[in-house]
C-alpha cells in the first residue's frame, strides 16, 4: 500500500518514494533551548512523532535527526541575563525538553544535534557559498547570503520575487524576522559586545553562526546533501525553511529536501498564543492543572496536522475523559493477547497512509471495542498494534488486581442473583460501590472495574 503525503513544496499529496526504498532520512527543526517549549511547539514534535511511527509501521527504517538550537540571539541574550554560561544555560532547558518528550511518549531521534557542536561544518559551508559567489562579507566582517543571486529563492513559499526585488539588497542581521521581504540574511555574524564571551575564532573571523545556516549544516553532516523529509511548524516556512533551501542548494548544487511537511498552528481559545495575551501554556502548566500529558497527545492526534488546532481546556478535559475510558475498556479485555484483526488493520493502514489520516484511524479503536464478533484477546492485540502509531502507552497499562474481599462480594452477589434474591443483590452492589468498585452484568458474567 502506497503512502501519500502532502508536500508543501509542490502543494500536492504525493506518493512517497524515498531515496532508499528501505530507509527514510528525516530532519526536524527542534527547540531553541532558552525556555520551556510551549504546547504549540509540541504540536509540531507530536506531528513528527506520528509521521515517524507511521513510516516505521509501514516497514521503513527511519534515520531521524532533530536539532537543538543552543546558539542564537535568544540563547545569548537570556544566558547573559541569567548570569550563566551559554552551555550551562542551554543544557538546563535541553534536559527539561527531554522530560517533556518522555511525558508525551515521543520517540527520540537517532541524534540530537547541538548547533555549537557543528561550527566547523557551518564555517565550511559559508566558505563554499562565498567561493560560489552566493555570499559576501560586509564591512563589519559578517557574511550574508545574496538572495538576488539565487534565481530559485522563494519557491517553497511561492514568493513573487519581482515584487520583492527592491528589498532584496537589504541585510537582515536578526536571527528571525516576520517581514514579507526577501532580504540578504546573515550566515556568519561578526562578534559585537552584545555577544559577550560567545564567539569562535575561525577563518571567517571572530564571531558566530546565523540561525539559518545551523540546520542546513547539521542536516547535511548527519543525513547527506539530499534528504527525504524535513518537518516543522508552518511558522518556520518563511524565512527559516526558505533560507535553508537557498543556502543548501546553492552550496551543494543538489536538491536539499524531497518532501517538506508542515503542521498548522495551535491556537488557544481561537487566538494566537502569546505571553502578553495571557494564553501561553507549557506542558508543565497542563500537568499542574491535573491533566495527563498523554491527554494532550490524544487531543493533538485527533486533529489533522494540516488544520489549525484550537486548544481549550474544555477540549483537553474531553480528551482526558475519552482517554480514561479507553484505558478502562482496554483493561477490561483481560490478560490474554490474541491475533491482530486484519480487516481492522487494513482499514487503519489505509487511513494513516493517506496523508496521516490519524483522526480517522484512531476512531477505529471504538469500533473494535464495540464489535461483539471479535474476541477480547484479538481486540487487545489489534489495539496494541495500532498503538505502535498512536503512542498512547496502552502496553504500559497494568492489569488491575481486584482485592479478594471485593471478588468475594461479587461472587456472593452472583449467587443472590441466581437465587433471585434481588434485595440482597442490590445491597451487595452498594457494598462493592463503597469499596470503590463497580460491577457490570454482561453475557459473559460480571465485570468489575475500579471507579
Amino acid at each position: 500500500m502506497d503512502l501519500r503525503f502532502y508536500n508543501t513544496l509542490t502543494r500536492e499529496k504525493e506518493i512517497f518514494a524515498p531515496l532508499d526504498p528501505k530507509k527514510v532520512t528525516l530532519y526536524t527543526c527542534g527547540p531553541t533551548v532558552y525556555y520551556y517549549p510551549h504546547i504549540g511547539n509540541y504540536r509540531a514534535y507530536l506531528f513528527c512523532d506520528i509521521l515517524k511511527r507511521t513510516l516505521s509501521y509501514n516497514g521503513y527504517n527511519v534515520d531521524h535527526i532533530m536539532n537543538l538550537t543552543d546558539i542564537d540571539d535568544k540563547t545569548i541574550r537570556d544566558s547573559i541575563k541569567a548570569g550563566k554560561s551559554l552551555i550551562e544555560f542551554t543544557e538546563f532547558y535541553s534536559q527539561e525538553f527531554f522530560k517533556d518528550r518522555d511525558a508525551l511518549n515521543i520517540i527520540p531521534p537517532r541524534k540530537y544535534t547541538k548547533a555549537t557542536d557543528y561550527i566547523p561544518q557551518m564555517v565550511a559551508m559559508v566558505e563554499k557559498l562565498i567561493e560560489k559567489e552566493h555570499a559576501y562579507k560586509s564591512d563589519d566582517g559578517s557574511v550574508y547570503f545574496s538572495v538576488s543571486k539565487d534565481k530559485e529563492y522563494g519557491k517553497l513559499n511561492r514568493l513573487d520575487m519581482s515584487a520583492l526585488e527592491s528589498n532584496a539588497s537589504g541585510r537582515m542581521v536578526a536571527d528571525e524576522y516576520d517581514k514579507d521581504s526577501a532580504q540578504d540574511f546573515a550566515l556568519w555574524k561578526a562578534w559585537d559586545e552584545n555577544d559577550g564571551d560567545v564567539f569562535w575564532e575561525t577563518s571567517l573571523g571572530k564571531g558566530r553562526p546565523g540561525w539559518h545556516i545551523e540546520c542546513s549544516a547539521m542536516s547535511i553532516a548527519e543525513l547527506g546533501e539530499t534528504i527525504d523529509i524535513h518537518t516543522g511548524g508552518i511558522d518556520n516556512m518563511f524565512p527559516h525553511h526558505e533560507n535553508e533551501i537557498a543556502q543548501s542548494e546553492c552550496a551543494t548544487g543538489h536538491t536539499f529536501v524531497k518532501y517538506w511537511m508542515h503542521n498548522a498552528w495551535l491556537l488557544v481559545d481561537g487566538k494566537k498564543m502569546s505571553k502578553s495575551a495571557g494564553n501561553f501554556y507549557t506542558l508543565r502548566d497542563i500537568i499542574e492543572k491535573g491533566y495527563d500529558p498523554i491527554s494532550f497527545r490524544y487531543l493533538s492526534i485527533l486533529n489533522h496536522y494540516t488544520t489549525p488546532l484550537n486548544f481549550t481546556f474544555e477540549a483537553l478535559e474531553a480528551a482526558q475523559t475519552a482517554l480514561n475510558r479507553l484505558k478502562k475498556l482496554y483493561s477490561a479485555l483481560g490478560e490474554n493477547i490474541g491475533s491482530v484483526n486484519q480487516g481492522y488493520k487494513n482499514a487503519f493502514k489505509a487511513h494513516i497512509g493517506f496523508d496521516l489520516g490519524i483522526p480517522q484511524g484512531a476512531s477505529i479503536i471504538w469500533h473494535i471495542l464495540e464489535d461483539q464478533n471479535v474476541l477480547n484477546a484479538d481486540k487487545k492485540a489489534t489495539l496494541l498494534d495500532f498503538d505502535r502509531v498512536l503512542g498512547l502507552g496502552l502496553s504500559d497499562i497494568k492489569q488491575e488486581i481486584i482485592p479478594e474481599e471485593v471478588l468475594n462480594l461479587v461472587q456472593d452477589r452472583e449467587e443472590a442473583r441466581k437465587n433471585k434474591d434481588f434485595a440482597k443483590s442490590d445491597k451487595l452492589r452498594d457494598a462493592i460501590l463503597k469499596m470503590g468498585y463497580e460491577v457490570k452484568d454482561t453475557p459473559g458474567g460480571p465485570k468489575v472495574n475500579k471507579i
